[in-house]
């Protein structure tokens, strides 16, 4: 495999389709949230993405089926009379800075050759916060971003740069003549968020205006906590330790001297 590819395994007539991608980033967000959703509605598989840029391992299911790492679209058509949605998910991004423009302009070329005119990019914001995690918006259109203000989330400020594929579909959609809307949820984003994916899917949803029951996601946000929870405490164990070491060998100096 020499370029990025997109195989499509049926041939799905869509009608005015947003494409949401959430590829892995931080705390997992915009993957979780796009699994989520693509689950809850029952969408379809349509394509497959390889590159070259993916890391260089594959993966080996229960049965001992090996495959490489790839981007999966899904579709979901919607019988509401509104647009349809494709999917785009997958096992990882891009590792080097040549791979993620190549597969960005892929993902772009494919949207548009079925009739995407708005793509919505997800991932996480690095911030720590008790509080319900907030969604920040940013957007090559000003309509765009207000109708996602107006369904929760806060406009981005100025100067926050916005890495890997979420930024770059954001920044080259332009050059494609695609609209587009990145949000992003605050997460710790050392470990899979589905806290942060549930605030960031309170945004979605609206945005789609569909009907998806999020309070499945809070089982596994209470598992996240937990963890969390033992981390801290094996973090407060480890500061107590090294804090008794410190003290015994200003002791031991004290003694010397």
């Amino acid at each position: 495999m020499q370029k990025t590819e997109i195989v499509e395994v049926v041939q799905a007539e869509l009608r005015n389709p947003i494409l949401i991608e959430g590829l892995p980033g931080l705390g997992m967000v915009g993957r979780i949230a796009v699994r989520f959703l693509a689950k809850s509605l029952g969408a379809e598989r349509l394509a497959f993405l390889y590159s070259p840029h993916f890391p260089y391992y594959v993966v080996v299911n229960k049965k001992g089926d090996a495959r490489l790492l790839r981007g999966e679209f899904r579709f979901w058509k919607n019988k509401t009379g509104k647009g349809d949605v494709v999917f785009l998910s997958g096992d990882s991004q891009a590792q080097t800075i040549e791979g993620q423009y190549e597969v960005a302009d892929c993902i772009l070329e494919f949207a548009r050759s079925h009739g995407v005119k708005t793509i919505i990019s997800l991932g996480g914001f690095r911030v720590e916060t008790e509080e319900a995690p907030k969604v920040i918006a940013a957007a090559t259109d000003s309509e765009l971003l207000r109708k996602a203000i107006e369904t929760g989330a806060v406009a981005s400020g100025a100067g926050n740069p916005i890495v890997g594929t979420a930024g770059l579909l954001l920044g080259m959609a332009h050059f494609k003549h695609v609209e587009a809307l990145c949000l992003l949820s605050e997460t710790r984003g050392y470990l899979p968020d589905p806290r942060s994916a549930k605030s960031m899917l309170g945004v979605l949803v609206k945005l789609l205006d569909v009907d998806v029951n999020l309070a499945s996601l809070d089982k596994e946000i209470e598992k996240a906590e937990q963890i969390v929870a033992k981390m801290k405490q094996i973090e407060q164990r480890r500061e107590l330790q090294q804090q008794k070491i410190r003290e015994q060998e200003e002791g031991k100096v004290k003694y010397i001297s």
